[in-house]
């Protein structure tokens, strides 16, 4: 393995978190908050080590799948370190390890927090924990691809590593410029947002503290009551529009821009993903109806809490764990589902259900008649056996990861519906889960070992296990690649 260009990435990575950190520590000073010197220091600390290793390329520069999925997994628990100091130097998260938790949900968006009243956190605080989701949402390493030059050959491997989905294709021939793009997209819908919320009557700093958020489909906010808050029918249908729009494959935002639009609509995962949608918020719209006025406010909070539980957000305007069993067990499901690949969304991914769905009936249909070839097409297209075989690999280990986090998490002794969802909503990076982990309930009171395991579920689930897995794996450290 290239060890020195592997540290060298590595390296240069927490350099642009040295800048990042500059953001909110402006924010702060502009709010005249004296937390704003927690981010220089950290920033100071995080511009040495990219002055020692990330500044000169070794000779050899070549890395491949194996490296990159190092460097993966290796950044995000680094930038979520030190990303966690300034909540910690600060004494706003007396303990490291809650702010290491509340870091790693910041950006694996997952949106699972440890604070009991957000409202008291100062706002460059607030700012950076927002801002590590939209950061994380489309992924650190694409983000310091789009701003750093990286070799290209190396780079898609980092992309491979890091997009979420079954399959990760470059949008055009060179991957800095794929990154570009797709930030490009990016800053676009979350910009759009923005002015719809400023139109809603949010000021500008919440406005944009949420769009980060619904963005990186995370769901943290500056308000105890989540967008329950606002209490407004407008903020609510926006948000809810927008955490879909974040939750669909950003390559079909590109055929957009190309004007392919018949590609982009004729689009199978996005179908199955809307279909989805829709069908599970008219269950639970009648299922709720008895709780609210008429149909349309029981629509207006079953199509919000849809939205925000299949792309992983987290916001709530609704506590679900008020609603009849039929609808929180709707949401449950809804969590494992997930977004669609290539989106900022959490879950297994719809995608890779699709492909999981039609081999079945591949299967089947091979029992019946043995001599006949079929083969497994998404969109049209042929879907490789490597993907096929990527899937089901996928599908076993995430089972048995979620069936040992919950173990673990049981040693606390609380009831199973609350150790069973609070390992399934950070493991999908959703955020609240049911009973007590539920959407107004959080984290805080579940012990250090708990929390371990929610920090490596969340890093899991947001890498899709196999960066973290090859980390664990002896050879990886005996062999030279």
């Amino acid at each position: 393995m290239n060890y020195r260009m592997t540290v060298f990435i590595i390296g240069k990575m927490l350099g642009v978190e040295s800048a990042l950190l500059l953001i909110p520590a402006l924010v702060a000073f502009i709010y005249k908050e004296k937390s704003g010197v927690t981010f220089l220091i950290v920033s100071a600390v995080l511009c040495l080590i990219f002055l020692l290793f990330g500044r000169k390329a070794p000779e050899n520069k070549r890395i491949y799948g194996k490296e990159g999925l190092v460097i993966v997994g290796s950044a995000w628990i680094l930038w979520s370190l030190f990303g966690a100091m300034p909540f910690f130097i600060s004494g706003t998260i007396p303990d490291y390890l809650d702010a290491f938790f509340e870091t790693v949900s910041g950006f694996t968006t997952t949106g699972s927090t440890i604070l009991v009243d957000i409202e008291a956190l100062p706002r460059g605080m607030q700012f950076w924990r927002c801002l590590t989701h939209w950061i994380g949402g489309m992924g650190v390493l694409v983000f310091v691809m789009m701003l750093t030059s990286l070799d290209d050959d190396n780079s898609m491997h980092l992309m491979r590593a890091e997009v979420p989905g079954p399959e990760a294709d470059k949008l055009v021939p060179k991957a800095r410029r794929t990154a570009r793009i797709l930030y490009s997209m990016y800053f676009v819908l979350t910009a759009v947002e923005v002015v719809f919320l400023l139109f809603g009557g949010m000021d500008f700093y919440d406005a944009l503290i949420h769009s980060f958020s619904t963005a990186g489909t995370g769901g943290f906010s500056n308000r105890n009551a989540s967008v329950s808050f606002y209490d407004s029918a407008y903020i609510d249908g926006v948000i809810t529009v927008f955490m879909i729009l974040f939750g669909i494959n950003f390559n079909l935002y590109f055929l957009i821009r190309m004007k392919n639009w018949k590609a982009a609509l004729k689009n199978e995962e996005m179908h199955v993903y809307l279909g989805i949608i829709l069908v599970s918020v008219a269950v639970i719209s009648i299922n709720v109806l008895g709780m609210y006025e008429n149909i349309v406010h029981a629509f207006r909070y079953a199509s919000f809490q849809v939205g925000s539980v299949i792309t992983t957000t987290g916001f709530y305007t609704a506590d679900y764990n008020l609603w009849p069993e039929l609808s929180k067990t709707v949401l449950l499901s809804l969590m494992v589902v997930g977004a669609c690949a290539g989106s900022t969304g959490g879950g297994i991914k719809v995608s890779r259900l699709l492909i999981l769905l039609k081999s079945v009936r591949q299967e089947i249909k091979h029992m019946l008649h043995p001599k006949s070839v079929t083969v497994v097409k998404i969109n049209g297209k042929k879907i490789n056996r490597d993907t096929v075989h990527n899937v089901y690999i996928y599908f076993i280990c995430y089972i048995l990861i979620l069936m040992g986090s919950v173990l673990l998490v049981s040693i606390d002794n609380f009831d199973f519906a609350t150790s069973f969802s609070a390992v399934l909503t950070t493991l999908n990076n959703v955020g609240p889960g049911i009973s007590l982990a539920g959407p107004v309930e959080n984290f805080y009171e579940f012990s250090a070992l708990a929390k371990i395991v929610f920090c490596l579920d969340m890093l899991v689930g947001r890498l899709e296990i196999f960066p973290y897995l090859l980390l664990l794996s002896p050879d990886l450290w005996r062999r030279k690649f």
